[in-house]
């Protein structure tokens, strides 16, 4: 076949490289085609989705925390507040924090490197990472005068929790901290972040939402560095709503002032109290001991702070008056008192005789003394146990059990704090679910119908059932918040008393048990320490057996007799007898909440101001003295 040649290139050569041609252009022309329609789609139809992430490049939002809510007494005193404080931030606006800043930091701040990369490494989003709370003005001056050593970290100023009352209140007003990252999982759909400052305890805890307001911030714009150029726009955070409390500022003072000064002079370690209003629930004092100082949590506690708190035998964090679970001891014979009249197993003017020991079953009264023919409100105020151990035998395990759940044991309070415990009742399911020996015994009733054996209750419990008898068998719900207040001081809510039972005994009853438990305080186990007192006081000791170590030891009691509007009750560990250890706690917690002698609010303020004076006047002579 002949070859035909252009300019010396075979013609087939020439058509086939056309060819080729042809098809790179179409390509080209397709590519080009695709470029223009994707370049007009970003331009025409995501335009401003990319324009807002240029736009993010260089704007930042700076969050501002909002102040949490206020504290305030049931008479305007001011308990918990905020105060400024400086943090320590990293803010990577443009890139990563360098490995030698952290290092350099970690030095100045005292806080591990490890603690800090966790920090920056779990961290999402433009928000500061916070480091350190409530830094000294020196640590501040460093960073702002050494700004190109510190590059990315901040300097914020941040409203600080402030316990100005210290230990005093601390379980009842909680504390708050850094969330973590259990509490952030469980809570990342109610808007809260990394960072947030939270309530971990008491009130901070179940009020959280409502004390903690809305964060605000600035919208800053940043140059190619990350330097803030200028602010581009302001939201201020708007502070969290207050709370006025149950509480009573001065009583509460009192009350924790008694309990101290009685360990000290028995050589106890561990007590709590509770003071309510049995015509309302409200909780005017509550006590814990030994207790612990929140401002270490809100300032980011130290480990070395921690292990003072976590290692203490006596349990600190816990907050005694409605976690600490105990026999109830004698208190409880109100309940089986109760029972006893209502179920008419006995008398009121009926006479038992009492020899020292049961007849049935040889249980004793607990210092062994034999008080001869007694009647019931003789057998209440004397805390006879051979006379209740009769009651037990004549009413069965299943009957105290049914008037103890009527008095509402074995159960939460329903208290506006967190972790309470139910306590328990002492009752053969029990047994039987937890005891290889599922039998239930008589000698097992004779406890229980003295406040031994299964029987527990906390201190608010026991509050509560003193409290039932004082409002003739009515039981509120107790709280300690009263009101939730706005920014400008107005009343969003009012709790108001809420009735949750009544005791269905009849009202003559109840009058004989108020008898006996009058007669505790005139002629009884408590008269002693009540011989004199200007208010009329119904009241209740018990000794609990405690297999640890010494017995615990409690007083219950309520006044005025005529028209109670004051319940207490105290419980002072391994403390002995109750008329011992905790009746001279209650007797100096009535004298405040009454105004007499020397647990009274005034007289208590005098005292104080006479001891500064003398702390003035003492260091006073020792500076002239060294100055000499």
């Amino acid at each position: 076949m002949p070859v035909f040649y252009s300019r010396g290139i075979p013609l087939q050569e020439i058509n086939a490289f056309s060819g080729r041609l042809k098809v790179i252009s179409i390509i080209l022309a397709i590519v080009i085609l695709i470029l223009i329609g994707r370049a007009a789609y970003l331009q025409i139809y995501d335009g401003s989705y990319y324009a807002e992430l240029a736009n993010n490049n260089r704007i930042r939002l700076i969050p501002a925390m909002a102040p949490r809510g206020m504290f305030y007494d049931r008479n305007g005193k001011l308990l918990v507040e905020n105060r400024p404080g400086f943090t320590v931030s990293l803010l990577p606006l443009t890139e990563p924090i360098k490995p030698e800043v952290i290092t350099r930091l970690s030095a100045l701040i005292k806080v591990p490197e490890d603690e800090i990369r966790d920090k920056v490494e779990g961290h999402t989003g433009f928000d500061p990472i916070r480091i350190k709370q409530d830094v000294t003005a020196d640590v501040v001056s460093i960073i702002e005068e050494q700004k190109e050593d510190y590059p990315g970290v901040v300097i914020e100023v941040q409203p600080i929790r402030n316990y100005t009352l210290k230990q005093m209140g601390a379980h009842t007003f909680g504390y708050v901290s850094e969330i973590n990252d259990a509490e952030l999982e469980k809570k990342k759909d109610e808007g809260y972040k990394t960072g947030d400052i939270i309530g971990k305890f008491g009130i901070e805890k179940i009020y959280d939402k409502v004390l903690r307001g809305e964060n605000g911030g600035e919208q800053v714009e940043v140059d190619v560095g990350g330097k803030p150029v200028r602010i581009l726009g302001r939201k201020e955070p708007i502070a969290g709503n207050d709370l006025v409390l149950t509480i009573d500022k001065d009583l509460q003072e009192a009350a924790e002032k008694a309990v101290d000064e009685q360990l000290a002079a028995i050589h106890a370690d561990a007590a709590a109290a509770v003071v309510m209003n049995p015509q309302t629930g409200e909780v005017l004092a509550m006590v814990s001991r030994p207790a612990f100082d929140p401002n270490l949590f809100a300032h980011g506690i130290s480990a070395k702070d921690w292990n003072v708190i976590n290692k203490n035998p006596h349990h600190p964090m816990d907050n005694k008056a409605i976690t600490g679970e105990y026999p109830p001891g004698s208190t409880f014979k109100i309940v089986t008192g109760t029972a006893a009249l209502t179920e008419e197993v006995v008398s009121p003017t009926e006479k038992i005789f009492d020899s020292g020991r049961h007849w049935l079953i040889p249980k004793t009264n607990s210092s062994g003394e034999a008080l001869g023919w007694i009647d019931f409100t003789q057998a209440l105020a004397h805390s006879d146990n051979v006379y209740f151990y009769e009651m037990g035998n004549r009413l069965g395990i299943d009957r105290l059990e049914k008037y103890a759940r009527m008095f509402g044991l074995g159960k939460p309070t329903g208290i506006d704090l967190p972790y309470e415990a139910d306590g328990l009742v002492a009752n053969r399911r029990y047994k039987e679910l937890n005891f290889d020996d599922g039998e239930w015994y008589l000698s097992e009733t004779f406890d229980a119908a003295i406040g031994q054996g299964l029987n527990l209750v906390t201190p608010l419990q026991a509050a509560m059932v003193m409290g039932e008898i004082a409002a003739d068998g009515k039981r509120y719900k107790p709280h300690v918040v009263s009101k939730i207040l706005d920014t400008n001081g107005n009343a969003l809510q009012e709790i108001q008393p809420e009735l949750l039972s009544t005791l269905d005994v009849p009202e003559k009853n109840i009058r004989l048990i108020q008898e006996g438990l009058h007669k505790v305080t005139t002629i009884g186990t408590a008269a002693s320490n009540f011989r004199g007192f200007p208010v009329d006081i119904a009241g209740k000791t018990g000794t609990a057996e405690n297999s640890q170590g010494r017995d615990h030891g409690w007083f219950v009691a309520y006044g005025p007799f005529d028209n109670p509007n004051i319940v207490v009750a105290v419980i002072v560990e391994q403390g002995g007898f109750g008329s011992q250890s905790a009746v001279p706690i209650g007797r100096k917690i009535l004298e405040a909440a009454f105004g007499i002698g020397p647990y009274a609010p005034e007289a208590r303020a005098a005292a104080k101001e006479a001891e500064e004076k003398a702390q003035q006047a003492k260091a006073a002579a020792d500076a002239a003295k060294k100055k000499n």
